[in-house]
């Protein structure tokens, strides 16, 4: 394919007319380009840059750009060139050097002719940029990050669109008729059921930020929505994002503090949003079924503000109520991202209260269901064959269309690959189940698990543990990993689990297991949970353990007796 061209000059009226004058790709060629200043880049594609960059020097939100760059090809098509603008709005909002003021809603993912040999001509070009300063780092290192993956400029797959399109088409109409309501979305790890959320958010924001012409003229299965009566009726909405996972937490406030729109204020824990100020007109929820009830909680303050929030709402320590009932208390519109099979701790809203808010959705229509697997690339067999696994009737693997699935008898062979594999690919990481006592949070020195003569520990950190430094020479627990992708997870299956042979099935090994708040009681509420019980959570969290590879997953088990019945499925 032909070389990629870049032109370059200032952002101003006398060197854009020059450069048309001595350029006539200028005035009819389709070109991919970017404005930008030290701090801020706007990325676009048109078939007259002359016309189009004229129309920008008129646009306010532009006045404090300085350089532009054309790329140019004598092979460019419209087809190409959106392609192109998608993928350079992606990586340099995820290379986090400078802030995109692109909208979201242009993102596409179409299928075109040779796409994937443009795409891999991509390539050259987006050498020239890291070589020249605009992009920071190589792409494959910026596809690894958390802005590439959390962000907001993702390209939604056709579900995630007409599920976004249909909930922001809800949501305005909530707004407008001063309406409350609660929207449920459902569905599957993998799904993209926080993308969603984020790039709901997103939309939200551009449509009541409605100001310049690139967000009339787009052409998205959003466009419609780009009015300026639906700019009013979302101006000033208060938007929160309600995130339970302290592991996820930050990494989603880098993502918006990253995003014009956004800010990472808009980020919160439930405790954060039960004692704010005022009302919200939106909360969204993500991970909605980790959203905690009255029980005992991780340290002796949240005990107290549970109470103290609790009275401040309610008049009373009432202990019926949860952390849902104040994300309800405190917005007139709800929207929860849920999954009933994640669910890990008996402090998570019970199976029988979320089962029953999917079932006011279903009944009120204010359901939405994600069912594409965009995350394992094994898609929905794997998935299933996963959730068959720890039960009576488990399937025998298939090849999950060329999926990395293995079985090791050797948990230091497993380990052996996945140090290789991160070598290689990045984001590789040894997961387990909390089947080892934390020796090493109080002695760093401490040997937390001891396996075919390796010597490991757990987790150094719990917020963002993924990119942490010493990921790959530890081991993740759940409360690390959840919400996250990796290219290839190495899970080890712990002893808290093994198989009753001669009841032929899978029994929790309760002195085995522990995560103190994965088995406590609840005394505030007067529930005491059986071994059963317990187990239901932590089959959850080994199902949550084997689906966050996209590339690949590798299993090694503990117990003997599970080891050898799960070994003849793989």
């Amino acid at each position: 394919m032909t070389d990629y061209k870049i032109e370059k000059f200032r952002f101003d009226q006398k060197n854009v007319e020059e450069w048309s004058l001595a350029d006539p790709v200028g005035i009819d060629w389709p070109v991919v380009y970017t404005i930008s200043n030290e701090k801020q880049i706007y990325i676009g594609e048109t078939l007259s840059a002359s016309s189009r960059l004229n129309q920008h020097l008129k646009t306010e939100s532009k006045q404090s750009l300085e350089r532009v760059q054309i790329i140019l090809n004598s092979r460019f098509n419209k087809s190409v060139c959106l392609d192109l603008e998608s993928q350079l709005i992606k990586l340099f909002a995820a290379d986090g050097t400078h802030r995109v003021l692109n909208a979201n809603s242009g993102i596409t993912d179409a299928n075109y002719f040779e796409r994937e040999k443009y795409r891999e001509s991509f390539n050259d070009l987006y050498e020239m940029l890291v070589k020249g300063g605009m992009l920071s780092r190589p792409v494959p290192e910026i596809i690894n990050s958390n802005l590439f993956k959390f962000s907001p400029f993702k390209a939604l797959n056709t579900e995630q669109a007409v599920v976004v399109s249909a909930i922001a088409e809800r949501i305005i109409a909530e707004v407008e008729d001063h309406s409350s309501t609660q929207l449920i979305v459902k569905g599957d790890p993998g799904t993209g059921k926080t993308i969603v959320a984020i790039y709901l958010i997103k939309l939200l924001q551009d449509i009541a930020l409605l100001t310049s012409a690139e967000l009339i003229e787009q052409e998205s299965v959003f466009s419609d929505l780009f009015n300026t009566e639906n700019a009013r009726s979302l101006a000033n909405l208060r938007i929160g994002l309600v995130v339970p996972q302290q592991a996820l937490r930050k990494t989603l406030q880098t993502v918006f503090q990253q995003t014009p729109g956004l800010d990472k204020a808009m980020v919160m824990t439930p405790f954060e949003v039960a004692d704010a100020e005022g009302e919200f007109d939106l909360l969204i929820v993500d991970e909605a079924h980790r959203l905690g009830q009255r029980a005992n909680q991780p340290s002796a303050a949240q005990n107290i503000k549970f109470a103290e929030l609790n009275k401040k709402l309610y008049g009373s320590d009432d202990h019926s109520k949860t952390q849902l009932d104040w994300v309800k208390t405190k917005s007139r519109l709800q929207l929860l991202l849920l999954d009933t099979a994640q669910a890990i701790r008996p402090a998570d809203l019970p199976l029988e209260s979320t089962e029953e808010l999917l079932d006011q959705a279903e009944a009120s229509n204010s359901l939405f269901r994600l069912t594409s697997q965009m995350r394992v690339t094994g898609g929905t067999p794997y998935l299933d064959f996963v959730r068959s696994l720890f039960t009576d009737a488990p399937v025998h693997a298939s090849g999950f269309n060329g999926y990395d699935l293995r079985f090791f008898d050797d948990a230091s062979e497993m380990r052996e690959q996945i140090v290789k594999l991160d070598s290689e690919h990045g984001l590789s990481r040894m997961l387990a189940g909390f089947a080892w006592p934390w020796a090493s949070r109080s002695n760093p020195q401490a040997i937390d698990i001891q396996l075919d003569g390796l010597e490991l520990q757990w987790n150094r950190t719990v917020t963002d543990w993924v990119n942490s430094p010493t990921a790959i020479s530890e081991v993740g627990s759940i409360h690390t990993i959840q919400g996250y992708d990796l290219n290839y997870a190495g899970v080890i299956i712990g002893n808290d689990i093994g198989y009753d042979q001669q009841a032929k099935r899978v029994i929790f090994k309760r002195e085995n297991y522990h995560d103190v708040k994965g088995r406590e009681n609840n005394k505030a509420r007067g529930f005491v949970y059986s071994d059963d019980d317990i187990l239901h959570w932590v089959i959850n969290i080994y199902r949550v353990l084997l689906t966050r590879g996209i590339k690949g997953t590798f299993v090694y088990v503990v117990d003997p007796d599970l080891r050898t019945h799960l070994k003849k499925y793989f």
